[in-house]
């Protein structure tokens, strides 16, 4: 084992990469109850959702560690979780099955442009200001929902939005929620948003702000409910209603998203842990394939897109250096799947303060935008600001696309636009006047 991850080469041991999944894992355990959560609007069962998201992240995360051998583990995305459930079942009415036959569809597309090797064009071709605004306009989107759910931002009919009521129970208990974590975060506390959240649901469970659970440990739930069910379409509407213009946008915007999302997780880890040799990430196909199995595989089981967790840093700080350390966060991940009884106290009120944290991590990207230049910061912009504002990743995405040829053509940089773009550029005017049908 120790020579098939090249431990001596690299410096490390059984210990360290035991410590390093260790505490990947414990960095993002967060999602195994905040990704439930926010696909249950959708109509999916819970339980099944979150025996899906566990055997989701177990199964990517070791497909990473055995083929790739890298220290970067897998789970259903923050955001694509949030267009899946908002944007997708609730804004454009599509069914949930039908909304997890364009994940799985996004994956399989995922594995052929891997396969092929036409991932750099795809990447160049799209400008990395746009790139960065996509990641910053999702954070605002996911922080957005946070504060709803959390009660602290609410509907006004005079002024759309207002704060909400912060000495109601479940809403003070959001506000302490993201203070304490926070402050866990700020001390550099790693897995400060998984233990922000134990802590909060404590703090509720004291204070009869939410249900005390009849236990920690108990059976697997059924995975039934959602296993497969991306396949219930073909057997219940003809292909003329499965493959409409509105399902191809979903699909391109899963695949746009997790695309850039994943090579961006991928090289930021990768470089933090010295991977990366001449601007090349070494293994890069294998690392993409392990990332879009995951997602097909994950649409099967009943959760929107598996993706790299950016969180996979922390283990590498803590010492991970090869694959094997991904062996073991993808076997916690199994064994938390005991855990289920705890998702009746891991409330919107325990898990906004995650929504709203991610978001100030991702609104990060921000710092990359050069808005000075106006032909840029207008494209940017409307990209960030369009995805909260109009609840849909694709409606952000899609303005920002539109925009970026009009303004590089009126400030003359037309040529450094490419044709890929003026390609994305007809077809989300199409997608505007599709929907305005």
């Amino acid at each position: 084992m120790d020579r098939y991850f090249r431990f001596n080469e690299l410096n490390t041991s059984y210990r360290k990469e035991f410590l390093g999944g260790l505490t990947t894992f414990l960095a993002m355990a967060y999602i195994l109850f905040v990704n439930p959560n926010v696909l249950e609007p959708t109509g999916m069962d819970t339980g099944a959702i979150y025996v899906a998201t566990a055997l989701a992240a177990a199964i990517g995360t070791i497909i990473m560690g055995l083929i790739a051998k890298y220290p970067i583990a897998l789970a259903p995305g923050m955001g694509l979780n949030a267009f899946f459930t908002y944007s997708v079942v609730l804004g454009m009415g599509i069914p949930w099955e039908t909304a997890l036959l364009g994940v799985f569809m996004s994956g399989v597309i995922f594995i052929i442009i891997t396969l092929v090797g036409i991932r750099e064009k795809i990447i160049n071709a799209i400008p990395e200001e746009l790139k960065y605004a996509a990641a910053a306009g999702i954070g605002l989107f996911i922080a957005f929902i946070g504060l709803q759910s959390a009660g602290i931002v609410v509907l006004s009919e005079a002024t759309l939005v207002q704060i909400g009521d912060l000495s109601q129970g479940p809403t003070l208990l959001a506000v302490f929620g993201v203070v304490i974590t926070v402050i866990l975060m700020a001390v550099g506390l790693r897995g400060g948003i998984f233990y922000g959240m134990i802590i909060t649901a404590i703090v509720g469970v004291i204070f009869t702000v939410i249900p005390t659970p009849n236990s920690i440990v108990g059976s697997i739930p059924s995975l039934a409910p959602t296993f497969g069910a991306a396949f219930a379409p073909f057997g219940e509407m003809a292909l003329s209603e499965i493959f409409t213009y509105q399902l191809l946008i979903v699909i391109l915007t899963f695949l746009f998203v997790d695309f850039f999302d994943t090579a961006g997780t991928l090289y930021a880890v990768a470089n933090q842990a010295g991977f990366v040799k001449n601007n090349k990430l070494p293994r890069a196909k294998s690392a993409l394939l392990a990332d879009s199995s995951a997602t097909s595989i994950g649409a099967v089981l009943g959760t929107p897109t598996t993706t790299a967790y950016i969180e996979s840093s922390s283990g590498i700080a803590a010492g991970a250096r090869t694959g094997f350390a991904s062996l073991v966060t993808g076997l916690l991940f199994l064994l938390a799947l005991f855990f289920s009884p705890l998702l009746v106290v891991i409330t919107a009120e325990v898990t906004a303060p995650a929504l709203i944290i991610v978001g100030i991590l991702m609104a990060s990207a921000l710092s990359n935008i050069d808005f000075k230049k106006f032909e840029i910061a207008v494209p940017a912009f409307l990209t960030i600001i369009a995805m909260p504002l109009t609840y849909s990743i694709a409606t952000g995405i899609a303005l920002g696309f539109i925009m970026y040829p009009i303004t590089m053509l009126c400030k003359g940089r037309g040529k450094e636009v490419h044709p890929i773009m003026y390609i994305l550029f007809f077809v989300f005017i199409f997608y505007f006047v599709y929907l305005g049908e």
